[in-house]
């Protein structure tokens, strides 16, 4: 490269009232991200801090917007890109695409948020028949030159004319087999010039048109494929994925061109300055010589480890790991980077903060602390609910007699089994119709990443940890091996021939390691996660053998248990499940369904009351359900001894204790026509026509049961204060919250309560045992949020059913919903994620927010939770955070992930959020 001059832009006049469009990497910083985008920030604050950049300058995003909007780009554009190009070349002391010494750039992408092979990204521009020659002379090197005119035309054809990709793959794969060699880099100059005439014939007959050799054409047009790429549909499905918002645009980076393939001296690689995978401090990364950056991320060719580079050219890895040492001071994090080294020179194309696994995140996060780059409140903003939950899946059981048959590399950790699927189409497929699979392919691009979602886990037979599969996994939290060398794929096929000559068809079962990288037949069995057995007591952090990543997830937790506000509890119907939840950490029991209690031998006895057609038929069957209900309060509350335990009265439908209609019906048909009906058949029928309903989520349940059936309530609350009463007999501490279901106005309550608080009076004047009982209700209903500040002059405490809530609300039968329409909702965009997974803040949120702030005007002291599905949710853990709720309730293997969550949203302002 020439020698750099002084940078002088000739600003020409904006549009858009005076809005500037264009930035020279000497212009942003890192905190741009927004209008610079991710990449073009970083390489700002790279050029800030002194290192080797390549010079270039950024089209921000708000002229993609401007274009997405319109069609059309910002008037002042052209002009701007002008002023700055010609400075560009200035510096760089000559022309773009000039005949003798040509000035190429690449034109990138670059989103506020990483999209890793998302969007297009177009090398050597510039190039054209002419300018071929001149490249070859100023580089002394007719092969490099004429191949860096292939990768040209092939990028521009796919990513801005619009031709199949692997027509130009299958010219290349015929062009080595004409040479009777393995890997492009034995094809010498002149294969490669025919290939660039195969090339451009390619172009012609597929676009069109003639591949363009006017320099600045090519730019213009990579510069607007650039921006259609940011609607493109690996694109969006990526950012549905990721929750990404669709209305941010990309930057477009367009940066002088080093090369990495003038010959052995020459490279290109990706670097981390910690493992990505487990966090370790160490060398990370790979490196390949004599190759351009996309064949490192698109795996084409197996890389070397980033420590080889050291024997290769000692000089540019000492200066790299400088850098790198010098970028995670900076950032203080992990860092990704990409980097050329031309003939012994090393230039820094990109970093950022880099993707990491759900392990790498907990222990950089405690690592960084240690070294005193972060402090622990910075140390929780670093992890995610997301990310605990991914630890607590179980692993392989490494004493099982398994057949290994392959390894490859560890590029994101867990233990994944299904059926081996070789297309993304048949993994989507595949998947829908409920079968676990794993995607296997020679190396993954991004048109994979419908598949890669569907999969279990995916299985390269090429690439390392920065190739694409490994990159876009991590950000995932996908279970991945790459680069597993000793299996031959044949995707065309339909199979995979593992050492020893064994070949795995489609459909056969296999299974994939992520943490060790290797590859067995058959299904694995599993076992307990270490963080799981940490949780429950098994494994104690600080101990001689305790795993270092459980130290790292207890610190972590231990900080978000000392700042959060929310407590957390668990819904939990029985002693069992009560007692693993208080081992995860929970503070209470914020749903007990009672219906749960009436399964199994007790049907009977539910349906004897369904029947009855006496007061005294009613009586005796309350009765004897009564015992029964009491001693599973007891064991309740002695498991919970201490802390609160609110109990759902009976809540669904009666006719879900009856026998299914269809099946009912048979039986009796079948039977009258032996002439030997049963009487009691009989009236099941008759009960089971009598409580059918057409909508029954929306009939006869909850409070309405209490006022219909008499007694069934008042028994239930009956149990509940014996218990009580029985436990603080025996020296302990129940704290029993009774909540009535499904209430819609405030005489429902009123007239549960009233007949409540006589029962519970009885109890106490029976026992001689004062309690204290409080008494709320679900909000579930839109009518009860509305009219919260009634509700609450009858009730103790509000529990937020958002299951219900989600339902009514939107109109959704969920078991009806999910199956029929709400893929397509997800695949069209209407929604980001599923309003049963995250609360939706505009509708069902605004609810829960007006009813939390009515409720507390007329009862300061009203105490809010929530016990649907959300309670477990990351995101909607900070909603409930944000409107004061006291508590969340969960399934006890979501516990910690609320807890950790609790903590995230008490210190959100106090961090910056770095995923």
């Amino acid at each position: 490269m020439s020698e750099n001059k002084d940078l002088q832009v000739a600003e020409p006049a904006t549009s858009v009232e005076g809005v500037k469009f264009v930035y020279d990497f000497t212009e942003g910083n890192k905190d741009l991200k927004d209008l610079l985008g991710g990449k073009g920030a970083n390489l700002a604050e790279m050029t800030n801090l002194g290192l080797p950049v390549p010079p270039g300058f950024t089209i921000t995003t708000e002229a993609c917007k401007v274009y997405l909007d319109s069609g059309e780009e910002p008037a002042a554009l052209r002009d701007e890109v002008s002023a700055h190009l010609d400075a560009l070349e200035r510096r760089m002391g000559k022309k773009l695409g000039q005949a003798d010494d040509p000035l190429l750039v690449s034109v990138r992408s670059g989103a506020k948020f990483s999209m890793p092979g998302m969007m297009d990204t177009v090398l050597n521009i510039g190039l054209s028949d002419k300018s071929v020659q001149g490249l070859a002379a100023q580089a002394g090197d007719d092969r490099f030159a004429w191949d860096s005119y292939r990768r040209l035309i092939q990028m521009f054809g796919k990513t801005v004319l619009g031709v199949d990709g692997e027509l130009f793959e299958d010219a290349l794969e015929a062009a080595k087999t004409a040479k009777k060699v393995t890997v492009d880099t034995e094809l010498e100059a002149a294969d490669l010039k025919k290939l660039v005439t195969r090339f451009k014939r390619i172009v012609k007959t597929e676009a069109g048109r003639d591949f363009p050799q006017d320099p600045r054409e090519q730019m213009d047009l990579a510069v607007k494929a650039v921006f259609d790429s940011w609607n493109g549909d690996r694109a969006k499905l990526y950012r549905r994925q990721e929750r990404i918002p669709h209305d941010l645009g990309t930057a477009v980076n367009i940066c002088s061109m080093v090369f990495g393939n003038l010959g052995p001296d020459s490279g290109t690689g990706v670097a981390f300055t910690r493992d990505p995978a487990s966090g370790h401090q160490g060398v990370y990364g790979d490196y390949l010589q004599n190759a351009q950056g996309e064949d490192v991320v698109a795996g084409i060719r197996n890389t070397v480890p980033l420590a080889e580079l050291e024997k290769i050219d000692k000089k540019s890895y000492d200066q790299l790991l400088q850098i790198m040492e010098t970028l995670e001071n900076h950032y203080k994090d992990l860092c990704d980077i990409e980097f050329t080294i031309e003939r012994g020179q090393l230039w820094m194309l990109q970093t950022r903060v880099g993707k990491r696994t759900a392990g790498a995140a907990f222990r950089i996060a405690t690592q960084l602390v240690d070294q005193g780059l972060i402090d622990e409140t910075e140390a929780l903003q670093r992890v995610t609910g997301a990310q605990l939950a991914q630890l607590m899946f179980p692993r392989f059981d490494e004493d099982a007699k398994v057949e290994k048959v392959g390894r490859g590399i560890a590029a994101s950790p867990g233990a994944a089994v299904g059926k081996a699927v070789f297309d993304s189409y048949t993994a989507v497929k595949w998947s829908r119709s409920g079968e676990k699979v794993i995607l296997v392919r020679r190396e993954t691009n991004p048109d994979d990443l419908d598949g890669m979602i569907a999969a279990e886990g995916i299985l390269t037979s090429r690439g390392g940890k920065t190739s694409h599969a490994a990159v876009v996994a991590r950000g995932m939290g996908k279970t991945c091996v790459c680069g597993a060398e000793e299996l031959e794929v044949d995707t065309k096929r339909r199979r995979m021939t593992v050492p020893g000559g064994h070949v795995v068809e489609e459909g056969d079962v296999i299974s994939i390691d992520g943490s060790s990288g290797k590859v067995y037949l058959g299904e694995v069995p599993v076992v307990p996660s270490p963080v799981v057995e940490y949780f429950e007591g098994r494994m104690h952090a600080g101990a001689d053998d305790a795993d270092e990543l459980v130290e790292a997830v207890h610190r972590i937790m231990a900080f978000a248990d000392r700042k959060r506000r929310l407590r957390v509890r668990a819904n939990a119907d029985n002693a069992e499940d009560a007692l693993r939840a208080r081992r995860f950490g929970a503070q209470g029991i914020g749903l007990c369904r009672t219906e749960h209690m009436f399964l199994g031998d007790r049907r009977e006895l539910v349906e004897r009351l369904i029947l009855a057609d006496t007061e005294t038929e009613r009586e005796e069957s309350l009765k004897q359900l009564l015992p029964l209900q009491k001693k599973d309060f007891v064991e309740l509350f002695e498991a919970m001894d201490g802390l609160p335990v609110t109990i759902r009265l009976l809540d669904p439908p009666l006719h879900e204790f009856l026998p299914d209609i269809t099946e009912l019906s048979v039986r009796v048909a079948l039977a009258e026509a032996r002439k030997d009906s049963n009487e009691n058949d009989l009236r099941l029928l008759q009960a089971v026509h009598r409580l059918h309903e057409q909508n029954p989520m929306l009939g006869l349940r909850g409070v309405r049961l209490g006022l219909v059936i008499p007694g069934l309530f008042t028994m239930q609350v009956r149990a509940i204060a014996e218990a009580a009463a029985e436990r603080k007999n025996a020296k302990g501490d129940p704290r029993a919250e009774i909540m009535i279901p499904l209430v819609g106005t405030v005489q429902e309550l009123e007239i549960v309560r009233e007949e409540a608080d006589e029962v519970i009076a009885e109890v106490e004047a029976a026992t001689g045992v004062a309690l204290k009982l409080s008494i709320g209700t679900m909000i579930e209903l839109p009518r009860a949020a509305l009219t919260a500040a009634q509700i609450a002059e009858a009730a103790e405490f509000f529990s937020f059913g958002t299951n219900d809530l989600t339902q009514t609300v939107w109109g959704f039968s969920r078991d009806d919903v999910e199956a029929s329409f709400f893929t397509a909702y997800l695949e069209k965009g209407i929604f980001g994620v599923s309003p049963f997974e995250t609360i939706d803040k505009d509708g069902v949120g605004s609810l829960v927010a007006a009813a939390a702030k009515a409720g507390r005007e007329t009862r300061p002291d009203l105490k809010l939770g929530v016990c649907g599905e959300h309670g477990g949710d990351p995101e909607s853990v900070h909603f409930f955070h944000e409107v004061g709720l006291d508590y969340v309730s969960c399934s006890p293997f979501r516990i910690p992930v609320a807890r950790l969550e609790a903590g995230r949203a008490a210190t959100q302002s106090q961090g910056s959020d770095h995923r």
